[in-house]
């Protein structure tokens, strides 16, 4: 029978989105909640995936942007300011919007949790603010 398991994953980052024409335009950060959904069929033990298992898999991807600045490499300025600054940064290829984290964070997940045959869907979601979240979610095959 299909199940369901998910796991939340916490971290301090901050941001910016140059062409936003609010607020966003500018430095600031978030306290981001991250829920990894997995379904498949449990195992002999009952379990989908263990929860341990799947904290070995995910901690070293929050760990990464975990208090950095993730930083789209087409913002000149900050890439400029962060690459002679020696402070913890991450650049990635895409506005760094809640929806394009979520996206990110599922097409790395997919990668490593594809090879396990017994799961069929996985679901990120990304939350940014206490009342706001972004969510992808397919099929591992």
């Amino acid at each position: 029978m299909l199940t369901r398991i998910a796991k939340d994953f916490r971290w301090e980052m901050a941001h910016r989105l140059p062409l936003h024409e609010g607020g966003c335009r500018n430095v600031h950060g978030h306290s981001y909640c991250m829920w990894v959904e997995l379904a498949g069929e449990p195992d002999e033990q009952g379990m989908v995936l263990d929860y341990f298992v799947l904290k070995q898999i995910v901690d070293p991807l929050v760990a990464e942007i975990d208090h950095a600045f993730l930083c789209d490499r087409s913002d000149k300025l900050i890439v400029d300011f962060l690459n002679s600054s020696g402070l913890k940064s991450v650049y990635v290829g895409f506005p760094t919007t809640a929806e394009n984290i979520a996206q990110w964070f599922f097409e790395r997940l997919k990668k490593l949790f594809s090879p396990m045959k017994h799961l069929r869907e996985l679901r990120v979601r990304i939350q940014e603010t206490e009342r706001t979240y972004a969510e992808v979610a397919g099929s591992l095959s």
